[in-house]
């Protein structure tokens, strides 16, 4: 089990972007939340299986079809499972 912090850049607020990456992570069997920020990026802390959040990667390089997606940064956590679904947050989670 793996925890990784994804900054999505570009185009992501606004276009569905929370509300399918919930879908997204869940179809992966992925735990964590997704938030945006107040500089117009989309936050998101996910815990599963190494392939499933590479597989969630490249969904969030993607994202939903009204999405313009710049980059994604991709940063490794240490730590315990925290979460035990995947949902929208409206704030930082850690």
């Amino acid at each position: 089990m793996k925890r990784v912090r994804f900054v999505v850049h570009g185009l992501v607020q606004g276009v569905n972007f929370r509300a399918i990456a919930t879908r997204e992570a869940s179809r992966r069997r992925i735990t964590g939340r997704v938030w945006n920020r107040d500089d117009g990026c989309v936050e998101v802390v996910a815990e599963g299986e190494s392939a499933a959040l590479d597989d969630f990667a490249g969904w969030l390089r993607i994202g939903p079809r009204l999405a313009e997606v710049e980059s994604v940064e991709r940063h490794d956590l240490s730590g315990d499972r925290k979460y035990h679904d995947f949902s929208i947050s409206y704030g930082p989670a850690s």
